[in-house]
């Protein structure tokens, strides 16, 4: 299993996404000053159709790599690309799913997985069918006249996930947004969105505390130190789809796997994670 420093120069060709080089700093409370350093030579890269989950530790800045893919901020070095082109701001290939659901309160449930496409001047016949097939997809299809505040947190992700999905982003960005529901809604919600994302195959780049989730969800986990946040260890998840967490539980190489990410998050620094006997004698393979 390699390790992969985050100072490489370019991304691969075929990336969709990517950043080089990139470091972001945050101003002080008085304004003044260098401020925080929150991110340092990271580099990173997603290919099309790919799965990959940012792991790391509370304050890293894996929110912040999302806000400069989806446009929301500046890197203050370095290049934040979409298919080899400089993001300079927010734009329609790229979906953004937060750790709440925010949707609107006062629109029913179908208005607001429209919300988007009505903006965009979608022809009505298009805008009510796309909308019926997205609530059937995430499990909706009978709430589309309620309001956001007579569904539970899980429906309302449901609801997110459909409203981010409808304007067929290629590339979806996902800050947590399973971090607030309870362990059995959470694995519902991981279930769903694996067979949505294996229908559609969007790019996905996903932010997660949780090494069990990263496992269960991605086809590499990338591991950032703590502030200022770099990319530590980027490892491929060998397991074949689709995937179930009591199949996954059972896999031999899966303790292993999670035990190497869990090592490497505790220790955190630039070079720190150790190597084990049972990882380095048996490298996990790459994954197809």
């Amino acid at each position: 299993m390699n390790k992969l420093r985050s100072d490489s120069s370019a991304a691969p060709a075929s990336a969709r996404i990517s950043l080089q080089g990139v470091s972001k700093r945050f101003a002080g409370p008085s304004g003044q000053g260098a401020g925080h350093l929150v991110l340092d030579q990271v580099s990173l890269s997603l290919a099309a159709g790919e799965f990959v989950c940012l792991l790391g530790p509370s304050g890293c800045g894996k929110s912040t790599v999302l806000n400069l893919l989806s446009g929301f901020e500046r890197a203050d070095q370095g290049r934040v690309q979409l298919d080899g082109r400089p993001i300079t701001g927010p734009g329609a290939e790229r979906g953004m799913v937060f750790q709440q659901p925010t949707l609107f309160p006062w629109l029913s449930v179908a208005d607001n997985v429209a919300f988007g496409p009505r903006m965009a001047g979608w022809p009505r016949d298009r805008l009510q069918a796309e909308t019926r097939r997205l609530l059937a997809q995430v499990g909706l299809a009978d709430f589309g006249a309620h309001f956001p505040w007579q569904l539970s947190g899980g429906m309302r992700q449901r609801a997110a996930l459909a409203r981010a999905w409808i304007l067929q982003p290629e590339i979806l960005l996902m800050d947590e947004p399973f971090g607030a529901l309870d362990a059995q809604t959470r694995l519902a919600m991981q279930e769903l969105l694996t067979r949505i994302w294996q229908q559609e195959r969007t790019t996905v780049l996903f932010v997660t505390h949780d090494v069990d989730e990263a496992l269960f969800l991605a086809d590499r986990v990338l591991i950032m130190s703590t502030r200022p946040g770099r990319i530590e260890e980027d490892l491929a998840v060998p397991f074949e789809r689709p995937r179930t967490f009591e199949d996954l539980v059972a896999e031999p190489d899966y303790g292993r796997l999670k035990r190497r990410i869990l090592k490497a998050l505790r220790h955190g620094e630039a070079g720190a994670a150790p190597r084990d006997a049972d990882t380095e004698a048996q490298p996990l393979p790459r994954a197809a």
